[in-house]
């Protein structure tokens, strides 16, 4: 019991000792780092009228992300406090306007603005205090073993140890005792303090109410338009079906009814309508076989997204360029959703655009939980953007519900690049 209750009281004191080194290099590092991202932040972005901000902004809010997620790092490690690092993915290829208002478009973008300034005030005292507690009490003790004499002789009046006004031994003495009051306090609360600027940290950092809203919200939309475009699609096998393959199916079990009854009257006129329906029979296979296209195509279920963007890039009627770069399958709904993804845009530059080259590059991105990327870049006219109805809207939909994102770069006189991730791993 001795032995357990004395291992306890050191590694009490061991903690206690190294939160307070811990809160000292935090207060040390952060305040001059805090302050170093807030000038920058604040000078690149009053320089985004003018236009250096535009080509700086990327480079600085991306070291401000660094050093919020180096500090999220240790929140984890020291203090067993986890933030979450929730910025939005952007295009690897974006240009830097498209870098610069993608990241200012993102809330957590500001959440790290507003958390500077909070940690360079509140986050460094938070941080110092574990420290001030440890340290504070040697001076203390330091003044009543006799340490009081320099200070009153050489300053010619009173000193003060926080609220003890020391001109003598006895007055050493209650310093002392106030000094032995702040270590029972440092004993129990060092480590808590520090904590604390954790939670501080995590509390400025971490999405809002409102924004988790915001996402419930899109989660919402995107999920009516996941059931509205399958009612559609439903809706659209129907149509074809009934008009198509259905109707050919009809009339081939008429036309064989006929050839029943001609076939001893008429041998010439069966023998037309036989060659017909064969005809039919093979106009419906081709239908069917389209329509299953459309669903789901059998080179896709087959031989994965790669082969199938391949073989959509061959019926294309403009020279096709593809570089897939995958090492293994994503899941099935997400191939789907990639593949009609690839085949809206592609139909859009085919009958829009004017170019005469496509090129399609495909790959996966393994950092964090994975990203596909699929950039499909065209040298037509240029000047496609995303508007309410069409082809890149329904894209982007389609898209979001994976929550994926899309990117369109279409300056007036080309090129096109557009750009589709959703968040997946391969397996």
């Amino acid at each position: 019991m001795t032995n357990d209750m004395k291992s306890g009281r050191g590694s009490r004191a061991r903690g206690m000792g190294l939160a307070a080194l811990r809160g000292l290099a935090l207060a040390l590092i952060s305040l001059p780092g805090a302050v170093l991202c807030l000038v920058l932040s604040l000078v690149s972005l009053a320089l985004i009228p003018i236009g250096v901000g535009i080509v700086t902004t990327p480079w600085v809010l991306t070291g401000v992300r660094a050093f919020a997620d180096w500090r999220r790092v240790l929140a984890a490690e020291w203090g067993g406090v986890r933030i979450p690092s929730a910025y939005r993915p952007l295009p690897k290829d974006a240009n830097p306007w498209g870098r610069t208002f993608g990241m200012l478009g993102d809330p957590a973008t500001w959440r790290d603005l507003r958390w500077l300034p909070v940690d360079m005030t509140a986050g460094f005292v938070t941080a110092l205090l574990p420290a001030v507690l440890l340290l504070y009490p040697l001076e203390g003790f330091a003044i009543a073993a006799g340490l009081w004499r320099v200070f009153t002789d050489s300053g010619g009046g009173t000193y003060w140890y926080g609220f003890v006004p020391v001109t003598g031994q006895a007055s050493a003495l209650g310093a002392g005792a106030l000094a032995l009051v702040l270590l029972v306090f440092a004993h129990f609360y060092t480590a808590r303090l520090l904590q604390a600027h954790f939670r501080l940290t995590r509390a400025v950092l971490s999405s809002n109410q409102g924004e988790l809203a915001a996402r419930v919200r899109v989660l919402t939309e995107s999920r009516q338009d996941a059931v509205d475009t399958s009612a559609a699609e439903l809706r659209r096998i129907e149509r074809d079906l009934h008009d198509g393959a259905q109707a050919r199916l009809v009339a081939m079990g008429m036309d064989l009814g006929t050839i029943e009854m001609l076939l001893d009257k008429d041998p010439e006129q069966a023998r037309q309508l036989v060659a017909q329906a064969r005809q039919s029979s093979v106009d419906a296979l081709a239908e069917l076989r389209d329509l299953v296209r459309g669903i789901h195509p059998p080179v896709l279920a087959e031989r994965g997204l790669g082969d199938a963007v391949r073989a959509l890039a061959l019926r294309l009627p403009v020279a096709t360029e593809v570089n897939v770069e995958l090492p293994g399958r994503a899941e099935a709904p997400v191939e789907s959703a990639a593949y009609f993804a690839v085949s809206e845009v592609l139909t859009n530059a085919v009958k829009h655009s004017g170019a005469d080259r496509i090129w399609i590059d495909l790959h996966h991105v393994p950092e964090g939980a994975g990203l596909l990327r699929v950039c499909v870049t065209d040298n037509g006219r240029g000047g496609a953007v995303i508007t309410a109805g069409s082809g890149l809207a329904g894209v982007e939909r389609r898209l979001g519900t994976f929550d994926g994102v899309l990117a369109v770069s279409s300056p007036a006189g080309g090129p096109t690049m557009v750009t589709m991730e959703i968040p997946c791993a391969l397996s």
